[in-house]
């Protein structure tokens, strides 16, 4: 049996972050994970869940979710310098386990991001769509998709074993 070498890339992750821009105004992130869905479904609007798991570079001192239609949700992220950036949104629609769509507005252009959830066989594809005011707004999040959306979700992968 061979070993591998001290310089040796880490293994791939088993399940990729796939991201795509369908048009130049949305993006699309989808990623299966190995748990079922009830499972992800608290992990992504269980306040006392998503801190956990997002993002790599902060923490969320602030988590607040109202999950149900016309309901808020405000985080507020702290970077290792004390720098806090807040966030909130606006939930338009709720269907428990399957689908979330909310609504955000940054530099007063209106973001609506769509996520749904569907399990086959105990693993949980998650897409998020979204569709952004300007193709700018599109470009900074495709940014960070590439990036904080990918440690995230790995570090998801880890957090659902502890849940379970």
């Amino acid at each position: 049996m061979m070993t591998p070498s001290k310089g040796a890339a880490p293994a791939p992750a088993r399940n990729p972050t796939m991201v795509s821009t369908p048009s130049d105004r949305e993006l699309v992130i989808t990623r299966t994970f190995d748990a079922p869905r009830a499972l992800v479904w608290a992990a992504f609007t269980d306040p006392k869940h998503l801190p956990q798991w997002q993002p790599t570079q902060a923490t969320m001192p602030v988590c607040e979710i109202d999950l149900r239609p016309g309901g808020t949700w405000h985080y507020v992220y702290r970077m290792g310098q004390g720098r806090e950036f807040p966030v909130t949104g606006t939930y338009r629609e709720v269907d428990p386990p399957k689908r979330f769509v909310q609504v955000m507005t940054v530099n007063g252009e209106e973001n609506t991001s769509t996520t749904t959830f569907t399990e086959e066989n105990g693993r949980t594809t998650v897409t998020v769509e979204s569709r952004y005011a300007s193709i700018a707004a599109r470009d900074q999040a495709v940014k960070y998709a590439k990036f904080g959306t990918e440690s995230s979700y790995t570090r998801l992968d880890a957090y659902l074993v502890s849940m379970r």
